[in-house]
């Protein structure tokens, strides 16, 4: 810094309001340097993130509305450390009022921004989720695992910029530090169970032993996963009634999902008339056994069968038993419905009938 001084013609001649011409002429230089750096940075930062791939629109908000923040906050940050340098050189001739004012505004200023281009990057979080989810879809467990991260990084970016704000204003921060370790203390004892939900949240969003729209079972109850909140997670059951889980207690609960089976079991129990032909009851049972073997969405074919099961005092039993390669409960119901529409089809072709209990009693 000395030798940028002295490097300017007349550089001990005083210049205006306290300044000597060598540290005028740089302060203006690294002043117009940091107008510079923030049209830079806030023309082209959202540019360059955005060759990575970001396609969450709210992610592409977050970063191009906070890349003039980050501009301002760098150019700050730029002109205190400057400033810094020229009050420790003996060549830079400047008033008091460098060190007492325009110093702590720049620092103030600096750190401001830093904060609250923080804050409004927040919702970035989406890009990151959404490349490691590596789907493309914003289900609801994602939605709630970014809720509540962004939730807790807001947290975080408030509290730890409130003491770096304080400490440039000039507030003692081992004071403000002991008195947030005691109020933490004191918080953390009051809502232990609200943290404790917390952690357990962030846990269930994280190893995502389910998501919503799965069937679990937990503890005694079974249902479909309808929310998953920060606190509580709900379950609705068969009878339709709501069941809610604190989070934390699911940390330590065995948890059944029927949503992350890799193939469905289907085990139809057919029931054709007694008076049915033999002959036409074997060729129904090769019939519908090729048509679960040619079925795409079928597997474990080597484990499916339709065999005539009994012979019951009403009706003849044939057992089906065959695997759907579906983890999609809705789809599962699609493919029943196709398979039992073509069983009543291959039926009506070899005119074989189903037992009709009714109709036995009318005779």
């Amino acid at each position: 810094m000395e030798s940028l001084i002295t490097a300017i013609p007349g550089w001990d001649g005083d210049a205006a309001f306290g300044f000597n011409q060598g540290t005028f002429v740089l302060l203006l230089i690294f002043f117009l340097s940091c107008f510079g750096i923030r049209m830079v940075l806030a023309n082209y930062i959202s540019k360059v993130f955005l060759k990575f791939g970001i396609k969450q629109k709210i992610a592409i908000v977050a970063i191009r509305d906070s890349s003039g923040t980050l501009g301002t906050a760098v150019s700050a940050g730029f002109m205190m450390v400057i400033i810094q340098n020229l009050m420790d050189t003996e060549q830079a001739k400047m008033p008091s009022l460098m060190g007492e004012v325009v110093l702590p505004v720049t620092e103030l200023i600096f750190y401001f921004t830093l904060v609250f281009w923080a804050f409004r990057l927040v919702p970035a979080i989406y890009a990151i989720v959404d490349r490691f989810d590596g789907d493309g879809e914003m289900e609801g467990t994602t939605k709630t695992l970014i809720s509540a991260l962004e939730s807790i990084m807001r947290f975080f970016i408030v509290a730890f910029g409130a003491v770096l704000i304080a400490g440039s204003l000039g507030f003692d921060l081992s004071a403000i530090l002991a008195g947030l370790g005691i109020s933490g203390i004191a918080l953390a004892l009051a809502a232990k169970d609200s943290v404790s939900n917390m952690f357990g949240a962030i846990t269930v969003l994280l190893d995502r032993p389910f998501k919503v729209g799965d069937w679990v079972i937990i503890g005694s109850s079974e249902g479909e996963v309808i929310e998953i909140n920060f606190r509580t997670t709900q379950i609705r059951t068969s009878i339709d009634s709501v069941v809610t889980f604190p989070n934390a207690n699911l940390v330590n609960t065995p948890i059944e999902n029927y949503g992350l089976r890799r193939w469905r079991r289907y085990q139809p129990i057919l029931h054709l008339d007694l008076d049915s032909n033999p002959d036409s009851v074997e060729k129904f049972c090769n019939q519908v056994f090729d048509m679960i073997q040619s079925n795409e969405k079928t597997t474990k074919k080597e484990a499916s069968s339709v065999r005539v099961q009994s012979l019951g005092p009403q009706a003849i039993d044939i057992s089906c038993n065959l695997y759907w390669d579906t983890s999609s409960g809705t789809e599962e119901k699609e493919l029943k419905q196709s398979f039992l529409l073509d069983i009543m089809r291959i039926a009506k072709q070899l005119d074989l009938h189903f037992f009709e209990p009714r109709l036995r009693r009318q005779e």
